[in-house]
């Protein structure tokens, strides 16, 4: 049959047209494809996608996804890197790759939330055991690791209160008991440390990241993503294998937006590092405030840990993410902390972080931990996530929704 002979829809379909292979622009390609050819059946039984050397379906990579990973491993100092749909499915995917029933997994009791959600739920389920340990004691770590701990979450900083432990030792003493160790890398965001390489001479680091890419590498607020990052070959197909058989995958439109985002990524976090310095350094100033959790105020719980990996070769004054809270003097009541957060006018009511609006969002700090928090004043926590309006613009709007709602 001639190409003639087809009808117009086969055609199109199998046009003989190909565009040359030699194009090359700012931007990676964007493959988009569930089904991939092969040129024959033996191709089809030989190709491998374990390794990256080629393509079998859609789901398990295709040259966008891969490139987006191969950057996102060298952001963060590792050497594999999986994708994955969000956030919390890098930690899912980690948990469950990693812990079998009877296993116990440590949690420091100031985690992202949802984490404590799934261990309290799913995991919980399969017959996993789970403990809070306080993020601010090496020592009740310590205590709590026993021949079940088979897995130790890390968070630097801690999820709404800020505290910055002392990873350097959480880490030397996982390594010492032989725990694999998983750090939630969002706020770091392989710029404010290496947390592969923790001292900067290749001795010390943790074994897995999970990252939030929805938050600075996307950078836009309306992109939901995660990354799970390794050195270590091994563990890294432990967490393949699992994330293979649970089908998780990402979109080719998607990983354009990250690929899209990446390079202004140093750009953005430090400019919103530097206006919330700004904005928190102002609000510690106000009557209103009883206390700022910012991990690079002199006072902040853990400040000494922050500096000493986050100040290692980037200057005195170190690094952080456009992240904090304040806590609200305990004499006023939650009508009027809400009352000052509906009165922000360029600050949005949101979860999330990283994007280019300022959010803000007051929480209830005795229904998140499981254990007294002496280190936090008392009072409401609010927390911030400056974006990349100009500080000056955000400090006016703080001020007028502050004298709203405190006089």
């Amino acid at each position: 049959m001639t190409q003639a002979d087809h009808k117009l829809s086969t055609h199109l379909i199998h046009h003989p047209y190909k565009a040359p292979t030699d194009f090359e622009g700012p931007q990676p390609a964007v493959h988009k494809a569930s089904t991939v050819y092969f040129e024959n059946v033996q191709a089809m039984r030989e190709r491998r996608w374990l390794d990256k050397s080629s393509y079998t379906y859609g789901l398990h990579g295709t040259p966008t996804t891969y490139a987006l990973e191969e950057r996102l491993a060298s952001l963060e100092g590792g050497l594999q890197c999986l994708l994955v749909p969000s956030g919390l499915a890098a930690i899912a995917t980690v948990s469950l790759a990693l812990l079998r029933t009877g296993d116990e997994v440590l949690v420091p009791d100031n985690v992202y939330g949802p984490n404590k959600t799934l261990t309290e739920g799913e995991l919980a389920h399969f017959g996993i055991g789970h403990q809070y340990y306080d993020p601010m004691s090496v020592e009740d770590l310590a205590a709590k690791i026993t021949p079940a701990t088979k897995l130790v979450w890390l968070e630097a900083p801690g999820s709404v209160t800020m505290e910055f432990p002392n990873l350097v030792e959480q880490v030397r003493l996982c390594r010492a008991r032989g725990v694999t160790m998983v750090l939630d890398n969002t706020w770091g965001a392989g710029l404010a440390f290496r947390p592969f390489d923790l001292l900067g001479d290749g001795s010390l680091g943790v074994d897995v990241t999970a990252h939030a890419l929805t938050k600075y590498p996307s950078g836009g607020g309306d992109v939901l993503m995660g990354s799970i990052i390794t050195r270590n070959q091994p563990l890294h197909m432990r967490i393949k294998l699992a994330h293979m058989r649970l089908g998780l995958g990402v979109s080719g439109n998607d990983a354009e937006a990250v690929l899209r985002s990446l390079p202004s990524i140093g750009l953005r976090y430090h400019a919103q590092d530097r206006s919330a310095r700004q904005l928190a350094q102002w609000l510690a100033t106000h009557s209103a405030v009883a206390q700022v959790l910012h991990p690079a105020m002199a006072d902040a719980p853990g400040h000494a840990y922050w500096k000493q990996l986050c100040a290692q070769g980037q200057g005195q004054d170190g690094v952080a993410a456009g992240l904090f809270s304040v806590v609200i003097d305990e004499r006023f009541d939650q009508a009027a902390v809400d009352r000052f957060c509906d009165s922000l006018r360029l600050f949005k009511l949101g979860y999330s972080w990283g994007g280019p609006v300022s959010l803000v969002v007051p929480y209830e700090l005795p229904e998140m931990r499981s254990r007294a928090t002496p280190h936090i004043k008392a009072g409401t926590v609010v927390r911030f996530a400056i974006g990349l309006e100009d500080a000056t613009d955000l400090q006016a709007d703080l001020a007028q929704a502050l004298l709203k709602a405190f006089g």
